[in-house]
């Protein structure tokens, strides 16, 4: 069996078709948190200007919890039978979007970007979440749970660039 094979083995209960299709959606999931852990990491310790420390501090603690997310979702793929891939180049040949591509920048540049950042991680979530229904309500029940962090994180990011009637900086 190589790398990519699925065994024979998956969840009692479960069809080998399903755990198949549930990999599958969660080792796009795992791609997507492992690339936001390390985009998270990289604003971190690039961002500059007002307000930096207190945008310094509240990312740390969103890398723990995306960087847990990531384990939560290996090891459901890997219960399922999957091989979960977490290397660099794995995560690089399976991305699909573009590489965060800003430096040493302003807090506000940097929110804006990681608010859309947020926009395309969050959404796949919402899209998996649709997948999984029909197929795994366990796993379902993990992304739902891990959109709801994801969402308030966000959140938080859009505190920092929103105004009081509700618009985004661009």
């Amino acid at each position: 069996m190589s790398n990519n094979d699925m065994g024979g083995f998956t969840a009692p209960g479960m069809n080998e078709e399903a755990a198949k299709r549930t990999v599958k959606v969660l080792t796009q999931r795992l791609t997507a948190l492992i690339d936001l852990q390390l985009t998270l990491k990289h604003i971190h310790w690039n961002v500059v200007g007002p307000n930096f420390i207190g945008v310094h501090e509240m990312l740390d603690p969103q890398v723990e919890s995306v960087r847990e997310m990531t384990d939560t979702i290996a090891e459901r793929i890997a219960t399922l039978g999957g091989v979960p891939k977490g290397t660099p180049k794995a995560v690089v040949d399976s991305r699909t979007w573009e590489d965060y591509d800003i430096g040493k920048a302003l807090v506000s540049d940097h929110l804006v970007a990681l608010d859309k950042v947020y926009n395309g991680v969050n959404g796949d979530h919402r899209d998996a979440i649709e997948v999984l229904g029909e197929i795994d309500p366990v796993s379902e029940d993990m992304i739902t749970g891990q959109l709801a962090d994801l969402e308030q994180f966000q959140w938080f990011v859009r505190a920092h660039i929103e105004s009081a009637s509700g618009e985004l900086k661009n």
